[in-house]
């Protein structure tokens, strides 16, 4: 078992979890918010959970919100919010701090396995710039919706950028390679 795995956790509802509870799964470990321009990528995270989680893919949302205030409600609304607009079904944890000096420690974890997210982060921080908004650099979390595969033996396989979509083909390839493990 992995140092990532055995991270101390809660669930969405605060009950006590850790990321071994998947051991031998691969795990897309994505932070989330309610009120972003990203947040319709719920709908696509559930797609792909639907189709995969019978092959050994679990989907596991991490509401932040450390990204322009757009995930202020309370884990309970939360919750209701994700399950009432997109039917999310994956496991959802509590809120937590994914950038900067309080980060969780499976988010520290996360960027120390993997300092640079594939996709179109380039693009985005340019964006984001664009906006007035400073982004933060490497290997910090970039935005809302940054997505992290992590092996069946919890190693953490791969990194992409917040608006790489769920469907994304890169994405489903990573997915795809470790699941054939």
């Amino acid at each position: 078992m992995t140092h990532i795995q055995q991270i101390p956790l809660k669930t969405i509802q605060g009950a006590d979890a850790s990321l071994a509870d998947y051991a031998g799964k691969v795990v897309l470990a994505v932070n989330v918010a309610s009120k972003c321009g990203l947040t319709p990528q719920y709908e696509g995270l559930e797609k792909l959970y639907g189709d995969y989680k019978d092959k050994g893919l679990v989907v596991a949302g991490f509401p932040a919100n450390d990204f322009g205030a757009q995930e202020l409600g309370s884990n309970e609304e939360i919750a209701t919010f994700c399950t009432t607009n997109f039917g999310v079904d994956f496991p959802m944890f509590e809120k937590i701090v994914v950038t900067g000096p309080e980060k969780h420690p499976l988010y520290a974890a996360l960027t120390s396995a993997r300092p640079e997210a594939q996709g179109d982060g380039a693009a985005f921080r340019e964006r984001l710039a664009g906006y007035g908004i400073t982004p933060n650099p490497e290997p910090e979390i970039l935005w809302n919706f940054e997505k992290f595969v992590i092996a069946k033996d919890g190693t953490v396989a791969a990194r992409f950028a917040p608006t790489t979509e769920p469907d994304d083909a890169a994405l489903i390839a990573a997915i795809e390679a470790e699941l054939a493990k």
